[in-house]
């Protein structure tokens, strides 16, 4: 079968950790034909939506990993699968690229992530769809009012709904001096909305990543704990990743959630877990497939793999 990938230009991945390669690598041993494409290869012309794609080859040298061939123009419909992998940030032209892709469905073409729903579940945003697993939260551009929510609960985490890797996320303490002028820039001076959650002093033991794979908990999660100094997990933020199984609570939300996303075509989700509390729905590009196989020997990458061929000869 042939399996398009949408990604990030092929030299930026780096593949002794990249999840997306680690899904090549296992899509590929199984026989299956590999091609990629980045966003600005999606097209539509004359009633069908098409892409510039490059066949690929993939390796095991992750400082030689792929070989790739000339740009072809092909109907995205032709493939088994197309796989939305793009890195955010979730701009304008992703959005358009979701739209690229929604039309590509409607000519037959099997996408995974299906747009729809990457577009319907912004990663901060999509918690509010759980409330039963959240931390008391504020999504607002309203300056005054997050200020409020700092009185209220002393400990806040301030963060933008279009970021990612942890960037531009502020803790701030109902004494702090530099509140305002935080809230302030996190809003684009009350011009951007913004979400303010509760600390949870949890994070200190990591910031957990479940994945949900067609539906199905990976019974491992990566916890993300922060560097000495740092209130953020994030790996990009130097947090260190380390695989545990996953606690009781950690399941309850996983298994929870798992059926409704699988449902409307999200078949690869990262669910980030503080504690108790379910903090972020990833639908983007979820990542840690590597570390939770290398730590564990759970083979992540196959369940991916089981579920896509699953996803497409079952329909």
């Amino acid at each position: 079968m042939d399996f398009a990938f949408v990604v990030d230009p092929l030299p930026e991945l780096k593949a002794y950790k990249d999840s997306s390669v680690a899904m090549m690598r296992e899509l590929a041993r199984r026989g299956h034909r590999l091609f990629a494409l980045e966003q600005r290869d999606l097209l539509w012309d004359e009633g069908r939506a098409s892409g510039r794609v490059r066949a690929l080859e993939v390796t095991t040298d992750d400082h030689d990993w792929y070989r790739a061939g000339e740009p072809v123009r092909r109907e995205l419909a032709s493939f088994g699968a197309v796989i939305m992998r793009k890195d955010p940030p979730f701009d304008m032209e992703y959005v358009y690229s979701t739209y690229l892709l929604e039309a590509a469905e409607r000519t037959g073409a099997r996408v995974f992530n299906r747009p729809q729903a990457i577009r319907d579940n912004n990663e901060k945003l999509a918690i509010t769809r759980f409330p039963q697993f959240m931390a008391p939260t504020l999504v607002s551009r309203d300056t005054s009012l997050v200020s409020e929510f700092v009185d209220r609960h002393g400990d806040v985490v301030v963060k933008p709904l279009d970021g990612m890797g942890g960037a531009s996320i502020f803790r701030v303490a109902e004494s702090d001096p530099n509140r305002n002028v935080i809230i302030e820039t996190v809003s684009h001076l009350g011009a951007t909305t913004v979400m303010a959650q509760k600390y949870l002093p949890e994070i200190m033991d990591g910031d957990k990543r479940i994945l949900v794979i067609g539906g199905e908990v990976v019974p491992f999660c990566l916890a993300r704990i922060p560097k000495p100094g740092e209130t953020r997990g994030n790996l990009a933020a130097g947090g260190r990743g380390e695989a545990r199984p996953l606690t009781a609570r950690d399941r309850e939300i996983a298994e929870a959630v798992a059926p409704i996303l699988w449902r409307e075509g999200l078949l690869v989700v990262g669910l980030d877990v503080i504690g108790s509390c379910l903090t972020e729905v990833n639908v983007t590009s979820p990542t840690c497939f590597v570390e939770i196989t290398q730590q564990t020997g759970f083979d992540v990458a196959g369940l991916f793999a089981d579920a896509l061929t699953r996803a497409v000869v079952g329909q």
